[in-house]
């Protein structure tokens, strides 16, 4: 290649002297409306750096001429949003499941509010939507422990289940076999008796044995057939819904070992109108209120 530039004879152009397998390269210039572009690109980055914050000191970074800053903006909206949301969670503060419905944007209101709190603070342990893992109910279906009307849902999260809190709801099932109440193989009996009480396949000889044990140690709390009672928070061990299972192997452990999960009191880390609206989802959004 030669210093001297050669003009393309097809277009005019002349070449840049690059020539690649006999392939020469025209040196066409930019369009002049890209370049203009380009500068003005150029002008408004600078301008941009002068009226925005920008540049990035050692201790901070330049404010700009308007000074403006989306914390201070963000901290506006969240302003208004509390203020908005105040209205409406005053109107919850002792309001009733009845006046909560016939109010459709209250309603709506306690609902999103609730289904944010339940995603902050309660599927942890009772999983997406409330479904249940072993040991923590399922909120969807209609067996509830403790009750599941609007007052008997709000009052379990307000004091929770066996919480260091005076007015907690309590109920203690012993530890049959660790604590040595029961010999094992009445614990074995036992088992038999609450699998055919609740229609699995058991041991009838031993089931007959285990009726006895069960009017004598649990019929006090889970009542004479075994239906459950809530005001102790004894389930009903007739149906098929089990907390914490219902095989052979886990009725065997639930009776040695008893059971005495833990939920927390929560009137000390959310407010009355809060607890209120995540009563109403779990009452209503979720489906498995009385």
């Amino acid at each position: 290649m030669s210093d001297h530039k050669k003009v393309d004879e097809h277009t005019g152009t002349e070449t840049t002297n690059h020539e690649w397998d006999e392939i020469q390269e025209l040196d066409t210039p930019m369009p002049r409306w890209w370049i203009n572009i380009m500068y003005i690109t150029i002008v408004w980055a600078i301008g941009y750096m002068i009226v925005m914050p920008a540049i990035p000191l050692i201790n901070g970074y330049t404010k700009g001429i308007i000074g403006f800053s989306d914390r201070t903006r963000v901290a506006v909206a969240v302003e208004k949003m509390h203020e908005d949301r105040s209205v409406n969670s005053e109107k919850l503060v002792g309001a009733s499941i009845a006046s909560i419905q016939n109010d459709p944007d209250l309603l709506r209101f306690a609902t999103q509010q609730g289904r944010t709190l339940f995603g902050d603070n309660c599927e942890t342990c009772h999983g997406r939507r409330g479904q249940g893992v072993p040991g923590y109910p399922n909120l969807n279906d209609d067996i509830w422990i403790w009750g599941g009307s609007f007052a008997d849902i709000k009052q379990t999260i307000n004091y929770g289940i066996r919480a260091e809190h005076d007015d907690t709801r309590f109920g203690s099932m012993a530890a049959y076999g660790r604590d040595e109440l029961l010999e094992p193989a009445q614990i074995d009996d036992l088992v038999q008796h609450v699998l055919g009480i609740s229609g699995q396949r058991s041991d009838t000889v031993a089931a007959a044995r285990g009726a006895g044990l069960f009017a004598e140690n649990c019929a006090s709390c889970h009542g004479d057939a075994g239906k459950g009672m809530r005001e102790n928070g004894a389930p009903d061990l007739t149906d098929t819904d089990w907390l914490y299972g219902g095989t052979a192997a886990l009725l065997r452990e639930t009776i040695f070992n008893g059971r005495e999960g833990l939920m927390p009191n929560w009137d000390t880390r959310l407010s009355e109108a809060q607890i209120t609206a995540l009563s109403v989802y779990v009452h209503s959004d979720l489906g498995g209120g009385e």
